[in-house]
């Protein structure tokens, strides 16, 4: 434990923004072992009055209560500006996904918190997903042998509280930083096509075709444009397939079989023959805490699983080559990284 935490102190911790996301953000802290809410900023005030924590229209103001970490949850064309805030003033930072809105903004705030030697981390939650981290414990068993795809579908209806982004920097970066977090491989090329059909400044569906440095095949399917809410990830593999719900954090796994089928015109119909079908049952914890929990233990000074700016970097980088190949109607090469964990150009 750190100096700071000695003795019993709890971590003195402020919030800023208080959109949809970061109420959710204000709900968790105010009841986090260890932790106090201090202060929130936002210059809407807190409407609903529901945190128990004085509403500032200024960051300064919030870093003049004296801060261990902060929460940032304002919209991402602000992400760059206040975190080199925070890292200018010594304070810790869970920057909500994604890190900054280019590659450019995402670097500096990289170069500027690991400098200054604090903890910082990046907000993408369905790494904390019990299905998905049940999912990544078995593909690391081995226990769908070699992986050939990875399918992500998620969409749902457009969210006005977003402006700033399309889907591809929001949604998307999702199913880019899942998908190398479950498998283990870096994307080494994309081609995407989208569209904008709500008559905003952005793109609201993109489709995604892209290969990991493995060779695994990777499809995404994003948009906001669909009454039906849909958060799927199914990994097929030489064992056959599993079936992650992140709305349910339902995990299912469905074997190829193991015995031949005989009737010959369902073998005809059906054409890979079906195995047996397992749902796990898996406990699940709410993901918001969880991730809370690992980042209050890394600004602590323990070992915790977080996600790093480097790592939310690099599925900025990923969401840029997609948005890049958009544009151009080509294939993109994703840039890869030099032996020092530094991204280079391809």
């Amino acid at each position: 434990m750190s100096e700071r935490t000695s003795g019993g102190r709890k971590l003195r911790a402020g919030l800023i923004g208080l959109g949809a996301m970061g109420r959710n953000h204000g709900r968790v802290l105010s009841g986090l072992d260890g932790v106090e809410l201090v202060g929130i900023v936002d210059p809407a005030g807190d409407p609903n009055g529901v945190l128990r924590a004085p509403v500032f229209p200024a960051l300064e103001d919030l870093l003049a209560l004296g801060l261990d970490y902060a929460v940032v949850a304002c919209p991402t064309a602000l992400h760059e500006q206040v975190g080199m805030e925070l890292a200018r003033n010594g304070v810790c930072a869970l920057i909500e996904k994604p890190l900054a809105q280019s590659v450019e903004a995402a670097s500096r705030l990289v170069e500027a918190f690991e400098t200054a030697g604090l903890v910082a981390g990046v907000g993408h939650i369905e790494r904390y997903n019990p299905a998905l981290q049940n999912l990544r414990i078995r593909l690391e068993a081995g226990e769908l042998g070699e992986v050939f795809q990875v399918v992500t579908r998620r969409q749902g209806p457009f969210p006005h509280r977003i402006a700033d982004v399309g889907v591809v920097m929001d949604l998307a970066t999702h199913d880019i930083d899942l998908t190398a977090w479950v498998t283990g491989q870096d994307y080494s090329s994309v081609a995407a096509r989208t569209v904008s059909r709500s008559g905003r400044l952005h793109e609201d569906m993109v489709a995604v075709v892209g290969q990991l440095a493995d060779g695994t095949m990777v499809n995404h399917l994003v948009n906001w444009l669909s009454p039906l809410k849909e958060r799927s990830t199914v990994i097929t593999g030489d064992k056959g397939c599993f079936v992650a719900d992140t709305l349910t954090a339902d995990l299912t796994f469905y074997a190829n079989a193991a015995i031949d089928t005989e009737w010959e015109a369902l073998r005809a119909f059906r054409g890979v023959a079906e195995g047996d079908m397992v749902r796990y049952a898996i406990p699940k914890r709410e993901p918001l805490l969880v991730e809370h929990e690992r980042f209050r233990d890394a600004v602590e000074g323990k070992e915790s699983d977080i996600v790093t700016l480097r790592q939310g970097l690099r599925t900025v980088q990923v969401a840029a080559a997609l948005l890049e190949s958009a544009a151009g109607g080509s294939t993109v090469t994703v840039p890869g990284r030099s032996t020092t964990g530094l991204e280079v150009p391809a």
